[in-house]
C-alpha cells in the first residue's frame, strides 16, 4: 500500500485489509514504532470532528510524525483557490493529506493532482477509516473468522455503504435495514457483490426486526447526519419504529455485541439502556479508530521493509 490513495474500502484487496488489521493489531498489542519520524501530514477538514481530528493526531505522534491542521477558513477548497492548485502545493510542503469533505468528489480531485497519498477521514459518500476500526472490532469480540453475521439499522449512509463494502472483502453477510427511500442503491449492492468474489452477501430489508433477527454483531447510527439537519423532523418520523432498544436488541443472537460510531443521539437511534448495556462494545471500537488509521498511515508512509 505504500504511496497508494485511501479513498474507498473499495480502493482495498483481501490482502490489503488483512494486512491493516494484523499491523493495527499488532500496534495496539506492542506500540507503535516511528515509522512516521520527519513525516509532515496536513488536515483538510471542511466537517467538525472529535474522533477523527484526535485519533488520526494522536496517533501520528504516536508514530514521530507531525500533522497541521488546516480549517476551512484556512484552505476554502474550490473557493479561495482551485482544488488542483492546493493539492499541487501541499505536496510539496506535506507528506499525507488527512480529508474530510462533503464533497467525495473533491477527495478524487485532490488524489489526482496530489503526488503525495490522499486519505479519505469521512465524505458523503463514505467512511472507510471507520469501516476499517469497525472490522477491527468485531475481529476483537467475535473474530472475522467465525461464521457470523451483522445488521445494521438505519440509514444507508457513508458508514452503511463503507460498512458494507468491508463486510463484502471479509467475507461477512450484512443485513441493513432501512427505510423506503433511505437504502442503499442497487450501485452499492452491485459494488459490495464484487468486492466479495461474485458471492451476494449484502441484504436490503425494510424491517428491522428481520436484520436483528440471529445476528451476532448489530450496529446503528445517527439518522441525521451533519448537514442534513434541515431534514431532521421528516427523518425522524420516517425511521419511527428503528430505534435499537433492549426489545429489538433481545431478536439477536446470544451474546451479540452492539455497535454505534458516535456521536449518538440516545432515545433515537439507540436507547440509553443499550449503549449502556454489557453488549455495547461502542467505546472499544471508538479507541479503535486510533489503531485503525495508524495501520493506514504506517502501510501508506512507513518504509514497507518496517511496518
Amino acid at each position: 500500500m505504500f504511496g497508494r490513495d485511501l479513498l474507498s474500502i473499495a480502493d482495498l484487496s483481501v490482502d490489503d485489509l488483512q494486512q491493516l488489521l494484523e499491523v493495527a493489531l499488532a500496534m495496539k498489542r506492542d506500540g507503535s514504532p516511528p515509522l512516521l519520524a520527519g513525516k509532515q501530514v496536513a488536515f483538510l477538514f471542511e466537517k467538525p470532528s472529535l474522533r477523527t481530528r484526535v485519533s488520526f493526531d494522536v496517533g501520528i505522534a504516536q508514530m514521530g510524525g507531525r500533522s497541521i491542521y488546516l480549517s476551512p477558513a484556512e484552505i476554502g477548497l474550490g473557493v479561495r483557490e482551485p482544488i488542483k492548485d492546493v493539492a499541487r502545493v501541499l505536496s510539496r510542503y506535506v507528506d499525507a493529506l488527512v480529508v474530510r469533505t462533503s464533497g467525495h468528489e473533491i477527495l478524487g480531485e485532490l488524489a489526482h493532482w496530489s503526488t503525495i497519498p490522499v486519505i479519505n477521514a469521512l465524505s458523503d459518500h463514505e467512511h472507510p477509516c471507520q469501516a476499517l476500526a469497525d472490522l477491527l472490532t468485531i475481529e476483537e469480540h467475535k473474530s472475522l473468522e467465525a461464521d457470523i453475521r451483522v445488521a445494521f439499522v438505519g440509514d444507508g449512509n457513508n458508514v452503511a455503504r463503507s460498512l458494507a463494502y468491508a463486510c463484502a472483502l471479509a467475507e461477512i453477510p450484512l443485513t441493513i435495514a432501512s427505510p423506503d427511500g433511505y437504502q442503499l442503491n442497487d450501485g452499492d449492492r452491485e459494488q459490495a457483490t464484487l468486492l466479495s468474489g461474485g458471492r451476494e452477501l449484502l441484504r436490503l430489508v425494510a424491517d428491522p426486526s428481520a436484520a436483528v433477527a440471529g445476528a451476532d454483531v448489530v450496529y446503528t447510527d445517527v439518522w441525521t447526519s451533519m448537514g442534513q439537519e434541515g431534514e431532521s423532523l421528516l427523518r425522524l418520523a420516517s425511521f419511527s419504529g428503528y430505534t435499537l432498544d433492549a426489545g429489538l436488541l433481545d431478536l439477536a443472537a446470544p451474546g451479540a455485541i452492539v455497535m454505534h460510531d458516535l456521536p449518538a443521539h440516545r432515545g433515537e437511534e439507540i436507547t440509553d439502556e443499550v449503549i449502556e448495556s454489557p453488549a455495547s462494545v461502542v467505546f472499544d471500537q471508538a479507541e479503535n479508530r486510533l489503531h485503525a488509521q495508524k495501520a493506514v498511515l504506517a502501510l501508506v508512509l512507513g518504509q514497507p521493509q518496517q511496518v
